[in-house]
């Protein structure tokens, strides 16, 4: 293919203009981009050099004509406008969460793949440097045959941060959506893809929000916290989904004889006293990572029965995409891979709207809390 992909954006925020960033950076051509508001998807195109800017995803798709569309709009609003870009046979980049259940999510991956187009999906910090470092320690015997993973991560987050999408459950909020997704894809990559089974519980430790006009960008959200928590005129809104959660899961793994048990523990609301981590133990010794997405330095236990830190090799960091930002730099690499396998290129295997749906489904099972087993009366008594 020797003219540029052309690609139409979902998303004004951080993530739209973070997609389209990604996409020059793959040497793509953004040739239009939609949001909600006239007024900011017009000042975003301006500022960024787009040539289209418009509210009507239909319509922007007839005037574009793209070869690709990058949703980056919240979990709610996919649907829709995923499967018309299926129908119009473009190829989908779409962030986390796929959709807000996995009933539509599979609905979407049936529909690409009967389309024949092809799919990437954005749970993406699988491409963070010490993870793909972890990957391919694991992978040369560093730690033996891998045994368990723990993903730990407490964010802290404000409870006053103003309501909006990532309080319903509707919307695409909850922190399985918008973290889960990324550890869940991290363990797979460096561990395996095959998830054989899972268990978990969920909590809603918030509540509610108080109501804020002009919040747009999720990034900045912080910023309209209200001063006056205890003004009465102030609204709220009743969020119902999970702020914090613990899940369970076993991977197949190529290194491993026996399945690899994986914990994945986030609150949201919390302190951290430890740093957030992401460790993967083996038989034969452990590899730890700073950060709750791994995008910190990496440590190896190994015969010397201490922890050492790992340089990051030189051919891994020749591969990533100089951009500042973690997020960004994960978009980069992931939109690169994508924009390379459309033009025929062999990359590697990348997420795709398979893993999507099936981590949408995955979601849903964790949210139902059914893995509790309830103490008769007599085991109670015992105990006491």
């Amino acid at each position: 293919m020797d003219r540029k992909l052309r690609v139409l954006v979902a998303g004004t925020g951080f993530a739209g203009q973070g997609h389209a960033e990604a996409f020059r950076g793959a040497g793509a051509e953004i040739v239009g981009i939609v949001g909600r508001t006239d007024s900011v998807v017009r000042d975003v195109a301006r500022d960024m050099a787009i040539p289209f800017a418009g509210t009507d995803w239909q319509d922007a798709l007839r005037k574009c004509q793209p070869d690709i569309v990058s949703i980056a709009t919240p979990g709610g609003a996919h649907y829709e406008p995923i499967k018309q870009a299926i129908a119009a046979g473009c190829h989908v980049f779409c962030d986390k969460p796929m959709t807000d259940r996995g009933e539509t999510a599979v609905e979407l991956n049936d529909l690409a793949q009967a389309k024949g187009v092809k799919t990437a999906y954005a749970a993406s910090f699988r491409y963070a440097p010490s993870i793909l470092h972890a990957k391919r320690l694991v992978a040369k015997g560093a730690i033996g045959q891998p045994t368990e993973v723990e993903c730990i991560s407490h964010f802290n987050l404000e409870r006053e941060i103003p309501f909006g999408w990532s309080h319903r459950k509707e919307d695409g909020g909850g922190r399985l959506n918008n973290n889960f997704t990324h550890t869940l894809s991290i363990a797979c990559s460096v561990i395996g893809e095959r998830i054989l089974s899972v268990m978990g519980e969920v909590r809603d430790d918030l509540g509610r929000a108080p109501i804020v006009e002009g919040v747009h960008n999720f990034a900045t959200r912080r910023n309209f916290i209200p001063k006056d928590l205890s003004d009465p005129s102030l609204k709220w809104g009743e969020s119902n989904v999970e702020w914090s959660y613990s899940v369970l899961a076993q991977l197949e793994s190529p290194f491993a004889d026996k399945p690899v048990t994986v914990l994945f523990k986030h609150g949201g609301l919390v302190p951290r006293f430890h740093e957030d981590h992401i460790v993967f133990y083996g038989t034969r010794g452990a590899l730890y990572i700073k950060g709750h997405y791994g995008s910190g330095q990496l440590y190896h236990w190994g015969a010397d029965k201490t922890w050492t830190e790992l340089p990051l090799p030189a051919e891994i960091r020749a591969t990533l995409p100089q951009v500042k930002g973690e997020t960004e730099q994960c978009w980069h690499y992931l939109a690169r891979e994508f924009v390379r396998d459309i033009q025929g290129q062999h990359v590697a295997p990348y997420p795709t709207f398979a893993e999507g749906s099936q981590y949408q489904q995955i979601i849903d099972l964790v949210r139902r809390n059914g893995n509790w087993t309830r103490l008769d009366q007599r085991m109670q008594e015992t105990a006491a």
